[in-house]
């Protein structure tokens, strides 16, 4: 057992990493060797630890299981093909959106030097899990959640905070199909549709499974009120091109997640010389649009993904089916994101956050 800074650091006696080849890193399938962990208690951060990743303990209890105190980032660590040094893709953006998600959800805050230090020591010491191919990274899991053995409806007195790590290939290895959900909803004005909490994506896995049933990969949120207009796809942020302007909903309602990679794209695009509109985008105008020949194309954003085609779109007995030959946006956002973030382009946005 070694002590870095103010973190106790206990090593793995041995590596579960040559047991397993490039090609098995699907996401979330596989972790590090190690965890980070800590745990709010009488109003402050104590047992601040990293250990071998392992089962943890809850009491069957626990208040976060009863009431769905729990919230969450996704982040990615990328090896330079240069120099081979690893650093994190703009982690002060999430962790900002996580204390963030912690207010909303009342649950304490974690501090900066816990959710960033924490996160570059870990990484460094599982260094040898990041990998070194094109579109493979390191997914990165802080994640808190209430820890109170209490069965009753308050927020609970203490809380535990943990960092996992997982080797990733693509999250898709093809454009989407998309269904327009006209039924279900994410989330309303006033709800906790900008928080990174579980209850959220706990409550679109049953209208996700139902549009699976039916051929595609995702399905598009539409607003609780009207169906009408459109705030996000699946596990992304939503974005439409017409001609050379792209359309993303507006955060204003707040039942949209103001994701990373969506503001990323919105800069590069927005230095790419191509027109950002952040605003109410109803379906009718996207098939309108559509029909005069002016959707080139769509595409979603998200930390798994990072940007990813959408090939067909589905609405009620209408399909709108986006031919590969007009996409130059989405891949040019992609391969712009990607150059910085692996290393073979200049970061002068200063995005990346060295691990050493």
């Amino acid at each position: 057992m070694t002590t870095i800074g103010d973190i106790e650091v206990t090593k793995a006696t041995s590596t579960r990493l040559k047991d397993i080849s490039i090609d098995q890193f699907t996401f979330g399938k596989y972790y590090t060797d190690h965890m980070l962990e800590a745990d709010y208690i009488n109003g402050e951060w104590t047992n601040v630890q990293i250990k071998p990743y392992q089962p943890i303990s809850i009491s069957p209890a626990c208040s976060a299981i009863h009431y769905g105190q729990s919230i969450f980032e996704g982040i990615k660590a990328y090896r330079s093909e240069k120099t081979g040094n690893i650093s994190i893709f703009r982690p002060l953006d999430n962790f900002k959106r996580f204390n963030i998600s912690a207010r909303r959800m009342e649950m304490p805050e974690v501090p900066e030097d816990l959710f960033i230090e924490g996160m570059k020591q870990l990484i460094a010491l599982d260094e040898a899990w990041v990998p070194r191919e094109h579109d493979y990274s390191l997914y990165v899991r802080p994640f808190m959640f209430a820890t109170d053995g209490f069965i009753g409806v308050k927020p609970s007195g203490t809380y535990k905070f943990l960092i996992i790590l997982s080797p990733t290939g693509p999250y898709y290895n093809h454009p989407m199909k998309i269904y327009v959900e006209e039924k279900f909803v994410r989330a309303v004005e006033g709800g906790v549709g900008f928080a990174k909490n579980a209850g959220n994506y706990g409550a679109a896995m049953h209208p996700t499974a139902e549009a699976k049933k039916k051929g595609y990969d995702q399905v598009l949120w539409t607003d609780a009120k009207e169906h009408r207009y459109v705030q996000e796809c699946g596990t992304m942020n939503v974005f439409f091109v017409f001609g050379n302007t792209a359309v993303t909903p507006g955060l204003e309602s707040g039942t949209i997640l103001e994701g990373v990679t969506r503001m990323s794209a919105i800069r590069l695009m927005k230095d790419m010389g191509v027109e950002v509109e952040e605003r109410d985008l109803s379906i009718e105008e996207i098939k309108e649009r559509y029909r005069k020949g002016e959707l080139t194309e769509a595409f979603g954003t998200g930390t798994a993904a990072t940007v990813l085609m959408i090939q067909e779109l589905a609405d009620k007995d209408d399909s709108l089916t986006l031919p590969q030959d007009k996409w130059k946006v989405g891949p040019a956002v992609k391969a712009k994101l990607d150059a910085i973030r692996e290393g073979s382009a200049e970061d002068t946005y200063n995005w990346m956050v060295p691990v050493s």
